[in-house]
């Protein structure tokens, strides 16, 4: 145990396990990050993976909706680099512990303390290139997706996209994947030119990840293989599981 603290109901600890580091909210695991390996084989990989369907200089600037502890932040700076990364949390107590305990800041990062629907919502900026929708809370001890993925959300996001940008959102199961306005809603489907679902075998989440230019598996094994650690056919490498999805 590094840190504790309880603020009103919720509980908060960050852990270590060797240099790795690891939030947890009332019990759930909400990050992990270790600076001497580039992957972690859970879910966090999924959120970052999908710049690797662009070419790194395509993706400028991005959007993060649940900060957590930032690991999805660290991960896109060592590789993408993108010109500007902007953090959107609700719980004050994440984002110090971002900054404090994940190492997450640098003069491309601009962290908001703020409700992410409130602030997509009222948001009239430049559009962002990659944009990750992780909104999860917790019920009973289990993670859950704080924003339900209907048509109106599609669409904010959307509004938020540049023209040849992606969206990745994280879903607790492959169910709620299949049952989100991304794939039951004819018109929100039909404005992605590809989409793909990812998984893991340590996790149950889907996530989802849409993109307005068309793109495919090979391309992003391509790209993974000429980052050395990231190389799925190494047996250290990435790994992952991918499905293409109709659009």
């Amino acid at each position: 145990m590094l840190w504790q603290r309880r603020v009103g109901d919720t509980f908060y600890e960050v852990r270590t396990a060797g240099r790795t580091r690891r939030l947890y909210t009332n019990g759930v695991f909400h990050s992990q990050y270790n600076p001497a390996r580039p992957h972690c084989g859970s879910v966090w990989d999924l959120l970052w993976l999908p710049a690797f369907f662009y070419p790194p200089a395509a993706l400028q600037r991005v959007l993060v909706l649940g900060v957590g502890g930032g690991a999805v932040i660290r991960q896109l700076q060592r590789y993408v680099r993108p010109a500007a990364v902007v953090g959107v949390e609700l719980s004050a107590v994440h984002l110090s512990v971002a900054r404090r305990f994940f190492g997450v800041g640098g003069a491309a990062v601009r962290l908001h303390r703020a409700d992410a629907v409130d602030w997509v919502r009222r948001y009239r900026g430049p559009a962002f290139d990659m944009i990750v929708d992780d909104l999860f809370g917790d019920h009973e001890g289990e993670p859950q997706r704080a924003v339900y993925a209907g048509a109106e959300w599609v669409g904010r996001l959307e509004a938020c996209l540049s023209p040849h940008g992606l969206i990745v959102s994280n879903f607790a199961s492959a169910l709620e994947l299949d049952t989100s306005a991304y794939r039951i809603d004819a018109r929100c489907r039909t404005r992605f030119a590809a989409a793909f679902r990812l998984s893991t075998a340590q996790n149950h989440n889907a996530v989802g990840v849409f993109l307005r230019r068309r793109a495919n598996v090979r391309q992003l094994r391509r790209r993974l293989a000429a980052v050395g650690p990231l190389d799925p056919r190494r047996r250290d490498g990435l790994k992952y599981r991918i499905r293409t999805l109709p659009v």
